[in-house]
């Protein structure tokens, strides 16, 4: 009887792990885990699809299709929300299971897949809440975990947060200066729009941000003067966060180019020319071994290794590659014949 239970349990426990790597997100190399991936769009997809439609008064006729093509789309997402707190434990495999459904549900990702499902059940007069589901594109961008654009657009935003609250912070300074400045000389000529500061808020952001939406202007000539003065140093204030953003972005690129340019160390070491080698040229000797040489050792003088330099019998080169042996008893490296 034990030994049929510890088997169950080993049944149970490969069945968990293998519906989690089906429902996991970005698994290229697994065909049912791929074509998970591709319900689980085509179905987000759909339900926002519906959303939309709902709304038309001339596709009044279709509300009922759409009402359960939503209901099978909230469905399915009730039961992949169930299937990821089941199987919470390998998202989170340095927690105890309770513990590790817990987080999930607690998460980001669990939180939002919650407030998709419960407007159907119990909000579903809250648009705010409806609207939740369309949150559920991000999963999109887990298609590649380890270098998606999300993840790109995270870090580059943690990296650069102090300058950013510090450049939203005099944007708000900003506004709240002009606010104050343009109720100071609009209040009395222009009571019915500049009525109390937070007029002057809505202004000043309409100015800061060059929107200019027109509903409310100043007609004295200072008032006229402030907004010139704001709209241009609106347009030099707003351009500060980009600025740094863009900044972040080039900074991360460059990083990952220079991490993909690096040279392995592990593969990096020194052959002595042998008269196989010699006569031939550092060209044809990189394009014969599948290395790159980097530099050339000659009679106690180096060289760069320029394509038509010729070797010679005793020449030690450093050079890279993939095939070089890594002996335990010995720093040396050489080229497998």
């Amino acid at each position: 009887m034990k030994k049929e239970k510890n088997q169950d349990l080993k049944k149970e426990k490969n069945l968990k792990k293998r519906i989690f790597e089906i429902i996991q997100i970005g698994q290229v190399e697994d065909v049912p885990s791929r074509a998970f991936d591709f319900v689980i769009v085509t179905v987000i997809l759909a339900n926002i699809a519906c959303m939309y439609m709902d709304t038309f008064s001339e596709l009044q006729a279709y509300h009922g299709i759409f009402s359960v093509v939503e209901i099978v789309t909230v469905g399915i997402f009730v039961v992949e929300y169930l299937l990821r707190i089941w199987t919470a434990e390998y998202l989170y495999p340095k927690e105890k299971a309770l513990k590790a459904k817990v987080k999930f549900i607690l998460s980001f990702e669990g939180v939002t897949d919650l407030l998709t499902i419960l407007p159907l059940f119990f909000l579903s007069g809250v648009v705010v809440f409806r609207m939740l589901r369309v949150v559920r594109i991000l999963h999109l961008f887990r298609l590649n975990p380890y270098s998606d654009s999300l993840n790109v657009i995270v870090s580059v935003l943690y990296e650069k947060r102090k300058q950013i609250y510090f450049s939203i912070f005099m944007i708000l300074i900003l506004m709240l200066g002009g606010s104050l400045c343009i109720y100071s000389v609009e209040h009395e000529v222009n009571p019915d729009q500049f009525q109390n500061a937070f007029s002057g808020i809505w202004w000043s952001m309409a100015t800061v941000f060059t929107i200019g939406y027109g509903d409310i202007y100043p007609v004295t000539t200072i008032g006229k003067i402030v907004t010139i003065i704001m709209s241009f140093l609106g347009v030099g204030f707003v351009a500060i966060p980009t600025g740094i953003i863009s900044a972040g972005f080039v900074e991360h690129y460059n990083r990952e180019s220079y991490k993909n340019n690096m040279i392995d160390i592990a593969h990096i070491g020194e052959v002595k020319v042998d008269e196989a080698g010699a006569g031939m040229g550092v060209g044809k000797f990189m394009q014969t071994h599948a290395c790159q040489v980097y530099l050339v050792f000659r009679n106690g003088y180096s060289m760069l290794p320029t394509e038509n330099l010729i070797l010679e019998k005793g020449d030690i080169l450093i050079l890279e590659s993939e095939r070089l042996y890594k002996s335990k008893s010995s720093q040396k490296r050489y080229l497998k014949k």
